[in-house]
């Protein structure tokens, strides 16, 4: 375990249930949040960019960061597509004097969160079921059939795990859940 006063916010959630809406909904009300970008060998979608929503980088470089100890956790999410959270970016928001909120996945932030135990906050977002997790990755129109199948599966082995988090939050209605993940913040921060 890493001894630190610094807090972490964890919002991790099957793809697809709300996660990075419910995270830029709170970045944008509190400037004292900070949003950890990670690292990713994919390709930007849509107006992501560089070094704003992740880092892109290559597998060739991630992997030479995992051999450096770059990460404070990292995962190949999709094969071939690492994920990952560079210590570098935490020290960066640290510096700041600001809170990191890292928006990942869910082995990501099992790892994360046993790393910082009681200095951390970890909430899970839950789609309400499964076919409504589909029909929201299906008007994403960014996905493959195959690709949403991959995600439906690996959604519903991730959901298995909810009991793991500080707090699992159902998205069933947007504007609720950004205010109850708002509440549980806010006792976690003492604001």
């Amino acid at each position: 375990m890493i001894h630190s006063p610094n807090k972490i916010i964890i919002i991790t959630a099957p793809s697809g249930a709300g996660k990075s809406t419910i995270t830029h909904y709170l970045l944008n009300k509190y400037p004292q949040l900070s949003f950890s970008i990670s690292a990713a060998t994919r390709s930007a979608r849509g107006k992501e960019q560089n070094g704003v929503d992740y880092y892109f980088i290559s597998e060739e470089e991630f992997k030479q960061k995992i051999h450096e100890d770059a990460f404070l956790e990292w995962e190949m999410v999709y094969e071939g597509k690492y994920y990952g959270t560079l210590r570098s970016e935490l020290d960066r928001i640290w510096v700041a004097g600001k809170v990191p909120m890292l928006d990942i996945d869910v082995k990501g932030a099992i790892h994360v969160q046993q790393q910082f135990e009681d200095n951390c906050l970890s909430i899970f977002i839950e789609p309400p079921s499964i076919e409504e997790l589909q029909k929201r990755l299906e008007s994403r129109g960014t996905e493959t059939p195959e690709s949403i199948a991959t995600r439906i599966n690996k959604a519903s082995y991730e959901i298995s795990f909810n009991h793991r988090f500080s707090k699992t939050i159902v998205n069933d209605e947007l504007s609720k859940a950004c205010e109850e993940t708002e509440s549980v913040i806010k006792d976690f921060l003492g604001w």
